[in-house]
């Protein structure tokens, strides 16, 4: 308590540092009330390092509550004065940017309907200018690594140092289990990209109901993710935005409490020694793939020969079914799921294409 009063953005940098970082809080500010009452059992719980709360909510669709805007910000200040825990809000304009650095909030970050827009991220990244608040950046709605990366390239310039990342799953056109798609190969190829930013996973907004937070909150874990930022309400069944997938404090408590949580690394020589042999077995049988596949394209290429001299179209629908058909039987016996069969197959049928147009318009 006497460290946040005395050094506010050290314990917030400590914070930062800390894995795995648990953000937790009210998708929507509401009341005063309920900010501390949500603060303070978040605090009892001692497994949470920051509160987070939605001050303004940029919605789909109007009609929804839109947030309590800024005279939630002071709640803030007073549930940070009694627990001690650091504060985050999302932005989506300079002028919340503004607003939210005048009450101290101690991090912000920009959402996803935010991180879309070009024009909005600047303005943000132009309100940020001077300051050296922390800055935490969700995955654009539509899944799209160039739009996240200028997301973090726009806030960078505006002289932030500590940029960190929020994984919220993306938006999907078919019905799906989830809420938000997670596409956890993007959010990895993020990563990649940027290993020097901390990654956060959102399971609120990837699941949308609280009955598979957990599923998803522990394979983020797996995954390596630096931490998690999880919605509580003091009574989420009445809670007035987004109801279906918040907990309460003491039910986060239980979820954080059972989650097993994995190191990247253990000092073990035989380990180390295990995992090594475990990837040069790996490394082998990847060499062999890329010549059975090279060797795959050699054919597509003749198949694309004949099909010029035939004068015969490069897409043989039929054909391709009984490819899927035939690879889906035969993974189904090897224990390759569905998906990864599509996802693999998609792609390799797309490389074989373009090498049987480079021979069809040669």
């Amino acid at each position: 308590m006497q460290a946040v009063e005395n050094n506010p953005k050290a314990v917030v940098l400590e914070k930062l540092n800390k894995k795995p970082l648990i953000i937790a809080g009210p998708c929507s500010a509401e009341t005063e009330a309920q900010v501390l009452e949500t603060a303070q059992r978040l605090a009892k719980t001692g497994k949470v390092d920051m509160l987070r709360a939605g001050i303004w909510k940029p919605r789909t669709r109007p009609g929804s509550f839109e947030g309590i805007g800024t005279k939630g910000l002071p709640w803030l200040q007073q549930a940070k004065k009694l627990t001690g825990l650091p504060t985050t809000v999302e932005v989506a304009t300079g002028k919340q940017v503004e607003d939210a650095l005048h009450f101290e909030v101690d991090m912000l970050w920009i959402g996803a309907r935010t991180t879309v827009n070009p024009f909005s991220v600047q303005e943000v990244a132009d309100a940020l200018r001077g300051s050296d608040v922390p800055v935490l950046i969700k995955n654009p709605i539509n899944p799209d690594l160039e739009l996240w990366t200028g997301a973090v390239e726009r806030v960078a310039k505006a002289g932030i140092k500590k940029i960190g990342l929020i994984h919220r799953g993306f938006g999907a056109y078919s019905t799906t289990e989830y809420r938000s798609v997670p596409m956890w190969d993007l959010a990895i190829e993020m990563k990649r990209r940027n290993p020097e930013l901390i990654m956060i996973n959102d399971p609120s907004h990837i699941c949308g109901r609280r009955d598979i937070l957990m599923d998803v909150a522990q394979k983020a874990i797996d995954l390596d993710y630096d931490g998690l930022m999880i919605e509580s309400h003091i009574d989420p069944d009445n809670a007035w935005s987004d109801a279906k997938q918040q907990v309460t404090p003491e039910r986060l408590a239980e979820m954080l409490e059972a989650i097993v949580w994995r190191k990247e690394d253990v000092n073990s020589e035989e380990f180390h020694a295990a995992l090594e042999k475990l990837r040069r077995q790996i490394n082998h049988l990847d060499d062999e793939m890329m010549q059975i596949l090279s060797q795959r394209m050699k054919l597509a290429e003749k198949l694309g020969l004949y099909k010029k001299e035939n004068n015969i179209t490069i897409l043989q629908t039929s054909r391709w079914n009984e490819i899927l058909e035939r690879a889906f039987n035969r993974g189904e016996k090897i224990g390759l799921s569905k998906e990864f069969i599509t996802k693999y197959f998609d792609a390799v049928h797309m490389e074989s294409i373009n090498h049987q147009n480079k021979i069809m318009n040669a």
